[in-house]
């Protein structure tokens, strides 16, 4: 906090009138910069082209800084009886995500009734993971496994 405040050129009181923690502070400059490389998915015909894309942008956005301030967070996490999981919550929208999905909905690409929500979550949830293990960019090979081997099987029409 007091090298923020040097560097915006206030003082930690004033800091923490608005944001009460380390955590808030590093979830709102998240969410800020997360606002700023807004993603927009165009309709592509496809879920499997559309998620990919999705997930390449996804891994474009967080850089391995990101990826790091994420763990550094961990401790501050658990004192504040907080998680990553708020923290995502507060930071993006997951608009894209369901439009995407709901395109394909309505395309008869996807049968909703094998849509759970944990399921629904995979394609995401497994590519944060491959980043916060690897501290990398998603390969093309992650991504292709992602969408093609794990998420489209189980939820294309039988």
């Amino acid at each position: 906090m007091e090298n923020v405040a040097r560097r915006a050129e206030t003082s930690r009181p004033v800091l923490h009138r608005r944001w009460p923690s380390r955590t808030a502070l590093a979830t709102a400059a998240l969410a800020q910069q997360f606002a700023r490389a807004n993603i927009v998915i165009p309709d592509m015909g496809s879920l499997r082209d559309e998620l990919r894309l999705l997930l390449r942008c996804m891994s474009d956005r967080a850089g391995s800084r990101d990826l790091q301030l994420f763990f550094d967070m961990q401790k501050d996490l658990v004192a504040e009886r907080s998680s990553f999981a708020d923290i995502r919550a507060r930071i993006v929208d997951g608009s894209q995500f369901h439009a995407v999905i709901g395109r394909a909905i309505e395309r008869g690409e996807i049968d909703p009734a094998r849509l759970t929500p944990r399921i629904a979550s995979l394609p995401l949830d497994l590519a944060r993971h491959e980043m916060m293990m690897t501290f990398q960019p998603l390969s093309e090979d992650a991504i292709r496994e992602i969408v093609d081997d794990i998420f489209l099987p189980l939820v294309r029409r039988m």
